[in-house]
């Protein structure tokens, strides 16, 4: 491995870091301000439990074409590489539908706290997977422009895709425990 994949590398895990410490600073300040009181109780909605599953499924989608991509199955790579993009829109897609059930039941973004930080956490966990989409969409469209060619450039694109789809995924799942344990 070259030095600029090394430093693409080095980059992500840096970004993957300033990622980790923005949720976790939500996470405490979750925990500080419901300690405080005023903390309207309420269920997460349906649409989060079924992007959990969601987002998992895609992390094996994905990691499942990696898997495809370095035994020659580029036909199956790809298959797999465009359902984890739809997998990822469809994640996104249900966080909206599970912000449009919390509006219905009266709990709003600049209402209760409690509510106001599950937009946020949410929001932003969003807008992270957007940027994981914007990256699977680069890495089908390579998938297509370059067919069976193998290059180091794609490998580490590819790799460089699929670790941080697996940090938001794993990201996800334990902001998705921590509020639904801290009900």
């Amino acid at each position: 491995m070259n030095k600029i994949n090394r430093a693409k590398i080095y980059a992500l895990y840096v970004s993957l870091a300033s990622m980790f410490m923005m949720f976790s600073a939500l996470v405490s300040a979750y925990v500080v301000r419901q300690a405080a009181g005023n903390w309207l109780e309420f269920p997460l909605p349906m649409e989060f439990y079924i992007s959990t599953g969601i987002i998992l499924i895609s992390s094996l989608t994905l990691h499942f074409s990696k898997v495809n991509y370095l035994n020659d199955r580029f036909s199956l790579y790809k298959i797999l590489l465009g359902i984890t993009l739809i997998l990822g829109i469809a994640f996104v897609v249900m966080q909206y539908q599970g912000w449009l059930h919390m509006t219905e039941q009266g709990v709003r973004l600049d209402g209760n706290p409690s509510g106001s930080f599950v937009y946020v956490i949410s929001g932003l966990h969003a807008a992270h997977v957007l940027g994981g989409i914007a990256a699977l969409i680069l890495a089908l469209l390579q998938a297509y422009i370059f067919g069976k060619k193998k290059t180091e450039m794609r490998l580490v694109r590819l790799n460089l895709t699929l670790r941080y789809w697996h940090f938001v995924d794993i990201l996800w799942l334990y902001l998705f425990l921590f509020l639904l344990l801290t009900r």
